[in-house]
């Protein structure tokens, strides 16, 4: 089982959406079951929150409901048990790197990292902006989950005799 990671500030937009719209993508190729995937945010102001109301609206959009998910603080979890840790921008990186020791490698990565020419990008925090914003980091995150997956492809091979591609089909 592959185990995914995605992280924000306070894990009630960003990374739910993201946590939502890859566990989507997962099931529409039949992957479901050879990934876990769940999202935590670097501090704990909203831990046990719902995900932002213009979170959950924007996903609707796409037939994605993500309301039963609650907010959760990485530093309740272990880390190490994840394969892939995705954040959203830079100061949730550095704060992810202080969980480890340096002897540890973990595999963390901006989420738009293995999207061309986006590598290195931050998706901004919608949190203070308004529904079109919360569509644009949607719009982000499906590129990324696209391309992620894409990576995971390549990282185990397995997966193409498990499921079915669905790489920019969205049906």
């Amino acid at each position: 089982m592959v185990t995914i990671l995605f992280v924000c500030y306070e894990n009630i937009c960003r990374s739910p959406m993201a946590e939502g719209i890859f566990g989507d993508l997962l099931v529409r190729s039949n992957l479901q079951h050879l990934f876990s995937v769940s999202s935590a945010g670097t501090v704990s102001f909203q831990q046990g929150s719902e995900p932002d109301e213009r979170a959950i609206a924007a996903l609707s959009s796409l037939g994605i409901d993500i309301s039963l998910l609650r907010a959760r603080f990485v530093g309740e979890l272990d880390l190490l048990d994840y394969d892939w840790i995705f954040v959203m921008d830079d100061e949730n990186y550095l704060e992810i790197h202080r969980y480890f020791t340096p002897l540890q490698r973990p595999r963390v990565h901006l989420v738009l990292d293995f999207v061309p020419g986006r590598s290195g990008e931050e998706v901004s925090d919608p949190y203070y902006g308004s529904a079109r914003e919360f569509e644009r980091v949607m719009n982000d995150l499906v590129v990324a989950s696209e391309q992620i997956l894409a990576r995971m492809y390549e990282e185990y091979p397995y997966l193409s005799v498990a499921g079915s591609p669905l790489i920019n089909n969205r049906q």
